[in-house]
């Protein structure tokens, strides 16, 4: 099981308000080196600029042992240079995602967003009944940074670039870089294909509210991705 932990603080309107605030970026709260923020999404930012002989990942195909041995729930944000991102949640980095979706952006324009080293991602489904749980949902409302980019819909079943990725990451418990393109021609048309994975802690607000914040492998004080999935009255 994920680690997952309830807050009666993070309530549905706490999550609603992320969703609409104001899109003034914050900034960066160092630009040297140190322990500041901005790991993973300074790598992920980088490694789409590598050449195709820099794909390093192409041996972490065979099994592997997770890196880390603990219940932190796995994320990752993937896509081809020229084409979508993709975003998987996963409870174990051996196991299929229990959340799959295309989000209505592309690689370029995330890098766009990554510009203060802070990214925030917010799902909203306007569904009207509870019948299912939260991650079940299908249609989403995406937000990135605050500003609404556009609806996406959960995938029932993954596809066969997505399962691509999966298999190559399944070692993998965080990181950022290049992976081998499953079709060379896939790989010439929309470029390569990169991603970042990182480890989450898994915040309950309710049945209608949930939240994952990176956990930072560097030691910075705040997390500089989190994803906010909640489900409006």
């Amino acid at each position: 099981m994920p680690s997952l932990h309830s807050s009666p603080f993070m309530d549905k309107s706490v999550f609603l308000s992320l969703l609409r605030h104001t899109s003034k970026r914050p900034k960066s709260s160092s630009s040297g080196g140190g322990g500041g923020g901005g790991g993973l999404l300074k790598m992920f930012k980088l490694f789409p600029m590598l050449s195709s002989g820099c794909k390093m990942v192409a041996l972490l195909g065979r099994p592997r042992k997770p890196l880390l041995k603990d219940h932190a729930t796995t994320g990752t944000i993937f896509g081809y240079r020229k084409g979508r991102v993709s975003l998987a949640i996963q409870e174990d980095p051996h196991c299929l995602p229990i959340f799959i979706i295309e989000l209505p952006m592309h690689t370029a324009a995330l890098n766009k967003e990554m510009a203060s080293d802070i990214l925030r991602i917010a799902l909203e489904s306007e569904t009207k009944t509870h019948k299912k749980k939260l991650m079940e949902e299908f249609v989403w409302a995406v937000y990135c940074n605050g500003r609404k980019i556009g609806y996406s819909i959960r995938r029932k079943q993954i596809s066969d670039d997505e399962l691509h990725v999966m298999q190559h990451l399944r070692g993998v418990s965080m990181g950022a870089g290049v992976l081998p393109s499953p079709a060379s021609e896939k790989d010439n048309l929309d470029g390569e294909l990169t991603y970042m994975r990182a480890r989450f802690e898994r915040v309950v607000g309710s049945k209608d509210s949930e939240a994952l914040y990176m956990i930072n492998p560097d030691g910075a004080p705040g997390p500089e991705l989190s994803i906010f999935f909640v489900r409006s009255q």
